[in-house]
């Protein structure tokens, strides 16, 4: 079996969240295999994306392409499940991961798919290095894999242009994210592998808040994802962020 590549440089990445994920990379695209619940979510999150940066540009979000002025990244993109969109909204898209295995399923999809997408093995710390810089970052269910979320957010700040934006979801600390992620999803519907989320890396608001605030960014936007068993449907929502939810940061104009 050939060994697994990962790139180990930056602080943030840890190689057994690498090793797991890189295990199912094969199975990213089957709405029904491990990342079911991620097909799910998509369109929750792709309503909340396209809106939040629409606003923030002020762009026509009822154009075909209306992010053809912004270059994103979307950084643990994992096989491409937000690239995609993005780039059929018309956006310069590059897609970076630290496992190999991700990039090359996420390259060979948007090949078929007839898609120009710029994918990238690498971490945010090492593209941050390079001096790359975006209109838009996509951090989407990354932090609560990452090893030094401080050392990932510092990065993320670096490459976002002043004017930018970056969209951050997680899930919160609580017993029912626990029930729901992890004894549910994990252990009794078998949505996902055994040992896919460590509860306790999970983040309550107000410490994504503090982390965010260190790194400069302020929290412009704060929603609740709210999963709906009897359609099968995720929703946004203002008050109830007891397992997912997602932000809309932006550089702090304190500094």
């Amino acid at each position: 079996m050939e060994a697994q590549k990962t790139t180990t440089t930056a602080k943030s990445v840890n190689p057994d969240e690498i090793a797991h994920f890189s295990s199912m990379a094969e199975t990213w695209w089957d709405p029904n295999g491990p990342f079911k619940p991620l097909h799910q979510l998509n369109p929750t999150r792709l309503a909340f994306i396209k809106d939040q940066i629409c606003r923030n540009f002020n762009l026509d979000a009822t154009a075909d392409k209306p992010f053809s002025s912004l270059r994103i990244l979307d950084i643990g993109c994992g096989g491409g499940l937000l690239c995609e969109p993005m780039a059929r909204l018309g956006a310069t898209i590059v897609g970076a991961d630290a496992a190999h295995k991700n990039i090359k399923t996420a390259s060979l999809h948007a090949q078929q798919m007839g898609l120009d997408i710029d994918y990238r093995f690498t971490t945010a710390e090492e593209l941050s290095e390079q001096g790359e810089k975006f209109d838009v970052i996509l951090n989407m269910e990354v932090i609560e894999h990452v090893a030094d979320i401080s050392s990932f957010l510092d990065a993320c700040h670096k490459m976002l242009k002043d004017d930018g934006c970056m969209t951050l979801s997680t899930l919160n600390r609580t017993l029912k994210s626990w029930a729901m992620a992890i004894a549910g999803a994990e252990y009794i519907l078998r949505w996902l592998p055994k040992g896919t989320h460590d509860w306790h890396k999970f983040l309550k608001p107000s410490e994504v808040c503090e982390l965010a605030a260190a790194s400069g960014f302020d929290i412009e936007s704060l929603k609740g994802m709210v999963y709906n068993p009897i359609k099968s449907r995720w929703s946004l929502d203002d008050h109830d962020f007891s397992v997912n939810y997602v932000a809309l940061v932006v550089k702090s104009k304190n500094g």
